[in-house]
C-alpha cells in the first residue's frame, strides 16, 4: 500500500504514511489523497480488505468487486463516492493474436482517490513519478488525478491498435498470395478476430464509463475538469472505431480466404477441364483405329500411323487455339487501365 498527500499550499506531494495516519489525513478536506492498493499477495488483499471496509467505510459490496478480477469495466455512484472498474492492456503479453487486458478498481471521493489493483499497471507507475516531480496534477484536485490516471491507461491502447493495423495488412497480403488452402493462415486469423473482439467489447464497456464521467452525472468531478475526462472519452472513442473496423476486415478475411481458395480450385478443375476435351477426341481416334476388324480404312496403308499421329496432333493445336481464344487457357493477370483525367483547356482556367 502506497499513500500519497498533497497539503494545499505546499509545493510537493508527501509519500511513506502508514494506516493509522490516513484517517487524519482524510479528515482534512483540503487534502487531496491518493491511496493505491496491491493484491499481489494474500496479506496485501486482507490489508487493502481491511483499510477498504474500515478507514474508508465504502459499501461491502463494491469492496467484494474490488477484490475479484474477473469483472466488466463499469461506475456505479454512491451518496459520497463513486466506485469504477477499467481494464487496461498487458504490453509486455498483449499482441494482435493475444489481447490481454488487467483490471484496475478505483474510487473518487470528495478528497481522495483510491486504486486497487493485482497486476502492476505502467499507468500507475508513470503517473507516481509524475506527482514525484510535480505536485500539478494533485493541486487541481482528486478529480484531475484520477483523469491523469485514466488518460496514461488508454494512451497505452494505441500501440497495440497500431498492430493490429499491421497485423491485418500482412493477413491480406499472405491470403492473396496463397497457392493452396493453409490451416495455419486461417488459424491465424480466428486469433485476431478473437482478439479484435475482445478489444471492442472492452473499449465499448470502458467507453460507457467515461461517458457517465464526462458529462456531469457525478458531483464528485467539478464542471471545470469535465473536458479532460471527455478528452480521454475521446481517445477511447477513437480507439473503439478502429476496433469496429477491424472486426469488419478480419470478418471479410474469411471471405477473401475462402474466394480465394475457390478461384484455386476453380483453376485446378479448368485445367483438368481442358486435358480432359483435349483426350476425349484423341481417345475417340485411337479407340476407333484400336478395333481388330479386317475392312478398316486405312488399316493397311504404309504411313497410317504416322498421318494418326499428326491427325491427333493438328487436332490439339486446333484445340488448344480455341481455348485460348475463347479466354479458357493461358491468360495472365488483367492489366488495370485508369483513365487519364481530361485536361480542363486554359480559356477554363481563365473564366474561374
Amino acid at each position: 500500500m502506497e499513500i500519497f498527500c498533497y497539503r494545499q499550499g505546499s509545493d510537493k506531494v508527501e509519500e511513506g504514511f502508514t494506516r493509522d495516519e490516513l484517517p487524519a489525513l482524510l479528515a482534512d478536506q483540503t487534502n487531496v489523497v491518493w491511496v493505491d492498493l496491491k493484491g499481489e499477495t494474500e496479506a496485501s488483499i486482507e490489508e487493502s480488505k481491511d483499510v477498504l471496509l474500515n478507514v474508508f467505510k465504502f459499501h461491502y459490496l463494491t469492496v467484494e468487486d474490488c477484490l475479484e478480477t474477473r469483472n466488466q469495466p463499469k461506475v456505479e455512484a454512491y451518496e459520497k463516492y463513486l466506485y469504477f472498474i477499467v481494464h487496461g492492456i498487458k504490453p509486455e503479453e498483449t499482441n494482435p493474436s493475444n489481447f490481454v487486458t488487467k483490471e484496475l478498481d478505483g474510487y473518487l471521493g470528495s478528497n481522495f482517490v483510491v486504486t486497487f489493483h493485482v497486476q502492476r499497471f505502467r499507468s500507475i507507475k508513470t503517473v507516481k513519478q509524475h506527482i514525484r516531480s510535480s505536485p500539478f496534477h494533485c493541486k487541481r484536485g482528486p478529480a484531475y488525478l484520477l483523469h491523469h490516471i485514466l488518460d496514461e491507461l488508454v494512451d497505452l491502447y494505441m500501440p497495440i491498435v497500431d498492430d493490429f493495423d499491421e497485423a491485418i495488412n500482412d493477413l491480406e497480403d499472405r491470403v492473396f498470395d496463397m497457392k493452396r488452402s493453409s490451416n495455419s493462415v486461417l488459424a491465424e486469423v480466428m486469433d485476431v478476430r478473437r482478439s479484435v473482439a475482445r478489444l471492442k467489447r472492452i473499449s465499448s464497456r470502458q467507453l460507457e464509463v467515461l461517458y457517465r464521467m464526462s458529462h456531469g452525472e457525478f458531483p464528485q468531478i467539478p464542471t471545470e475538469i469535465l473536458p479532460f475526462f471527455r478528452d480521454v472519452h475521446d481517445h477511447l472513442l477513437r480507439i473503439s472505431d478502429l476496433s469496429e473496423g477491424y472486426r469488419d476486415l478480419v470478418a471479410g478475411l474469411f471471405d477473401i480466404h475462402f474466394a480465394v481458395v475457390g478461384n484455386r480450385t476453380n483453376d485446378v478443375m479448368k485445367t483438368l477441364a481442358v486435358l480432359s476435351a483435349i483426350i476425349l477426341p484423341l481417345s475417340l481416334i485411337a479407340g476407333i483405329y484400336g478395333m481388330n476388324f479386317e475392312n478398316m480404312p486405312e488399316l493397311k496403308t504404309e504411313r497410317g500411323y504416322f498421318m494418326t499421329l499428326g491427325a491427333m496432333a493438328f487436332l490439339t493445336i486446333i484445340l488448344l487455339i480455341y481455348f485460348w481464344r475463347r479466354g479458357w487457357i493461358f491468360q495472365g493477370e488483367a492489366e488495370i487501365v485508369v483513365p487519364k483525367k481530361p485536361e480542363r483547356p486554359e480559356e477554363d482556367f481563365e473564366n474561374t
